[in-house]
């Protein structure tokens, strides 16, 4: 058997989220069901992070075994044929066994990028967020220094999450604006369902002067997400990277959504 790391690329609004469900589609479903008409047998993939529904990917990681031998090109451009246009493999390389495209992680980085005007955006619909208040990203960024470090993140993750812990490292949330646009940045060693949109919704509670910068940390020490805020929408949110041990020389690559 050999095994399989793939980057992939996907617009999230078409799907319910990367994870198979059978009521609606999944980008999961759509990538199995186009390599395994390149490995001519059933593929069950593994990915780095579940994404919600809506939610984007500039990077998503997956591994899978197979047993037939394919090039890395064959791979990459034999499933991009079948697949939509939405979703799009943009590497793949045969890894180590001891390789895991989730269990060996040891961070992921996602970017939430806010449309921020009157006037809600056409080009950047279902891409961005769409924000009417004035935004002060300056108010925003103090706030987010409260999040960093290893906190406990139950007032910022969904109520049904069912991570073990809630307990996670933050390396950095920055906070900066590019004309009309609104960008966090986060990277972290893991993240909680919804923790990124719920840090968003109160971030811009923050930057519309709805509440104190003091807030975003007064809901932390809260430990419960009936006082977490508001969940922001998913529609501005890219998974954008995932890091591994340099042993596995999995690519490196810095990509940002194109909206930026």
């Amino acid at each position: 058997m050999t095994r399989i790391a793939l980057g992939v690329e996907y617009n999230g609004t078409p799907f319910c989220g990367w994870q198979y469900q059978d009521h609606s589609p999944s980008v999961q479903e759509e990538v199995e069901k186009a390599l395994s008409k390149v490995a001519n047998h059933d593929v069950r993939v593994i990915c780095a992070g579940r994404t919600d529904t809506g939610v984007h990917a500039t990077e998503q990681v997956i591994h899978f075994d197979t047993e037939v031998e394919r090039t890395d090109y064959q791979w990459v451009f034999g499933a991009n044929a079948n697949l939509p246009d939405s979703i799009s493999l943009i590497w793949a390389k045969p890894v180590s066994d001891e390789f895991h495209a989730r269990f060996s992680a040891i961070r992921r980085r996602y970017r939430y990028v806010i449309f921020n005007r009157k006037v809600r955006p056409a080009l950047l619909s279902k891409r961005s967020v769409w924000e009417y208040r004035p935004l002060d990203e300056t108010l925003m960024a103090k706030a987010a220094k409260f999040l960093e470090g290893e906190q406990d993140f139950s007032s910022y993750r969904a109520l049904g999450c069912q991570a073990k812990s809630p307990i996670r490292t933050l390396n950095y949330l920055k906070v900066h604006r590019q004309d009309e646009l609104v960008i966090l940045d986060l990277e972290a060693n893991a993240f909680l369902q919804h923790m990124v949109r719920n840090i968003a919704g109160v971030l811009m509670t923050i930057g519309a002067g709805e509440q104190p910068i003091e807030w975003a940390n007064e809901i932390l020490q809260f430990r419960d997400r009936t006082r977490g805020g508001v969940t922001a929408p998913p529609d501005g949110l890219y998974l954008t990277g995932v890091d591994y041990p340099d042993e596995f020389n999995i690519p490196k690559l810095s990509r940002m959504p194109v909206v930026c």
